[in-house]
């Protein structure tokens, strides 16, 4: 019995020799060695390629968010683009025409009316430069609503064109044909800029100067990344269509959780028109010394100064930047 265990012992201390001289010697072969070296060589390289390729990236993205900064700090919107923003097929000079027609004609009845030079002039003057330039903001912001809310549905074609096989300009002119506007007009006029030479980074990056909205800047971000250094585009316009989803949908909830706030800022907004009128209701002749005295004129003046400062600060309190 303790020659067996004896052997056993022997045995076990002989594997043991075997496998220490196995795991040092065969190392130092220069077969091994070399295979060894080899391969740690390679994911030494794949690693390193792996960082340069990742600090290109963000090299790159950080370029591409400097140069458009420094772009919307040059870059002054003029008339004609507000214009085409909006959507208006019509000029500079056409605008003001419309506007001093406006004013004119405005001006005109407010004199027939009231019989007031001051009060007709003073009509004309918001008619003819306050209420087009607000029409034309309200027309600029709905069409840039439209077209946030279409974009990802566009970036969606896309992918889906992408992945299906078809190169990005036929995509490109499938949403031209078949978007909701004004998505299909902006792309129809990226499609039209290629076909007259422009490359697709630079037709993109003209694709925020007409619509200048964050989702627009995102889009031309990627593609110019992808233009410049290459990488899965399907994949990239995959996240970021979640990504402006999710963003959208964290505006509606903002929008609805602040409506009791914009309720109220209204009530108390409206409250001295009401309070005017039921005056005027009730005793005409005690509340027509507004505007029947250079004392009320004051009066109705720094109401109003003082009633546009507050409806300003409301408005600031109760806006939101998503």
């Amino acid at each position: 019995m303790i020659e067996l265990d004896a052997a056993i012992a022997a045995g076990l201390l002989a594997v043991s020799a075997v496998a220490l001289a196995s795991a040092v010697v065969v190392p130092l072969l220069p077969s091994e060695a070399r295979a060894s070296k080899r391969q740690q060589a390679l994911v030494g390289q794949r690693q390193a390629a792996e960082r340069v390729q990742a600090v290109s990236r963000r090299d790159q993205v950080a370029k591409s968010l400097k140069e458009i900064e420094d772009k919307e700090k040059k870059v002054r919107v003029s008339l004609d683009l507000r214009l085409t923003q909006a959507g208006l097929s019509i000029g500079k000079k056409q605008f003001y025409v419309f506007s001093a027609l406006g004013g004119l004609l405005v001006g005109v009845f407010g004199l027939l009316f009231s019989g007031d030079m001051l009060m007709a002039l003073g009509l004309a003057f918001a008619a003819g430069l306050g209420l087009p330039r607000w029409i034309l903001s309200y027309l600029r912001k709905r069409r840039m609503a439209r077209f946030i809310l279409e974009l990802p549905n566009a970036m969606d074609v896309i992918v889906r064109g992408i992945r299906s096989g078809l190169p990005v300009g036929d995509c490109l002119r499938m949403i031209a044909r078949e978007a909701n506007e004004p998505v299909k007009s902006e792309f129809r006029a990226m499609v039209e800029a290629q076909a007259v030479g422009v490359s697709l980074g630079e037709a993109v990056g003209r694709l925020y100067e007409r619509m200048p909205v964050p989702e627009a800047n995102f889009f031309a971000i990627v593609i110019g990344i992808q233009q410049k250094s290459g990488g899965n585009l399907s994949e990239a316009l995959g996240n970021l269509s979640r990504v402006l989803r999710e963003r959208r949908k964290m505006a509606e909830k903002v929008k609805a959780m602040s409506m009791e706030a914009k309720a109220s800022a209204a009530i108390i907004a409206s409250l001295p028109f009401v309070v005017a009128g039921l005056a005027y209701l009730t005793s005409p002749d005690y509340i027509s010394l507004l505007w029947t005295t250079s004392t009320g004129h004051i009066a109705l003046a720094c109401s109003a100064v003082w009633m546009v400062v507050g409806v300003f600060v409301m408005k600031q309190m109760i806006s939101f930047d998503i």
